[in-house]
């Protein structure tokens, strides 16, 4: 055969070079223009609210008693409260906390969630029988109740936010994980590894884990929304970040308050919150379509 025959074509070598789960479904989430669009907002927005307050030259506690309740205007965007503070500012800082409640917490579950569920699934019998009996005794109890308990308990500390409503989103993660470890426990691949004599944790670690980043990633931006709304009710229950902070939550409870004299107190933190949330629910059900195997044989 002649060096020219035994070259391989130029486009066979580019369609089978770089081809990999993550780049298709980079490709797939692209041809989605509401869930990239969802995914420019949100970076716009998280930007805004983690540079906006150290730009903006106003404090969102600075307190003006002679600028009370004034209408949104040049010098106020978004008008000011009841003790002349800058709503402006206090979106913005409040948009900073709620994000972090949302993503810190999420992690929180992320990681109990995602230990539990692989651990169960992989030891499998009655250890798996046991931990799941666990998993559903705790899905009996409120999750509201559960975290105002552990507030209570424990004090009603700002990063305590972060655990106590991480402590209680974990259990739909749990179950997804388990699920997910029953099937690829059995593949042949991990057999293999066995076979050489690989530990347990090395095998959980190097080789289900990464084949469960992508249900991982999909449930991950999914939980982020619903924590913010958790944290939104723990505010109008009292349980939020404490004054002089702020969160969406507590703003929109402030705002319900005195939406009678001032309505642009709940409809700025309002506006910002469900955009957010309308946002990553829409890049949840885009990462959801572009990482499911069936919609890549499509």
């Amino acid at each position: 055969m002649s060096a020219e025959g035994s070259k391989i074509p130029k486009s066979y070598s580019e369609d089978s070079e770089g081809s990999s789960l993550w780049r298709d479904a980079w490709i797939r989430l692209r041809a989605n223009r509401l869930a990239t669009l969802s995914l420019f907002f949100f970076i716009f927005i998280a930007i805004l609210t983690i540079i906006g307050p150290e730009i903006i030259t106003t404090s969102y506690e600075e307190q003006n008693l002679n600028n009370t309740f004034d209408k949104p205007g040049i010098k106020h965007p978004f008008g000011t409260d009841n003790l002349g503070r800058d709503l402006f500012a206090r979106v913005l800082h409040g948009g900073r906390i709620s994000l972090a409640v949302g993503f810190l917490a999420t992690a929180v579950s992320l990681i109990i969630g995602v230990a539990y569920g692989m651990s169960s699934g992989y030891l499998g019998g009655k250890t798996d029988a046991l931990m799941m009996r666990i998993v559903d005794i705790l899905y009996s109890l409120p999750f509201t109740i559960f975290v105002i308990l552990l507030m209570v308990l424990f004090g009603r500390n700002f990063i305590l936010l972060f655990i106590a409503i991480g402590a209680v989103e974990w259990l739909t993660m749990a179950r997804i994980t388990r699920g997910q470890t029953l099937g690829l426990k059995r593949a042949e691949f991990i057999e293999a590894a066995r076979a050489l004599g690989y530990p347990h944790t090395r095998i959980l670690v190097r080789h289900i884990l990464p084949n469960l980043l992508g249900p991982v990633i999909v449930y991950a931006t999914l939980t982020v929304p619903a924590v913010m709304l958790l944290e939104a009710v723990l505010s109008f229950l009292g349980l939020g970040v404490q004054a002089p902070m702020s969160s969406w939550g507590s703003l929109i409870k402030e705002g319900s308050e005195k939406m009678d004299i001032a309505p642009w107190l709940i409809f700025f933190p309002g506006l910002f919150f469900s955009l957010t949330l309308l946002a990553l629910n829409f890049l949840g059900d885009g990462l959801r379509d572009a990482l499911d195997p069936k919609s890549a044989k499509d």
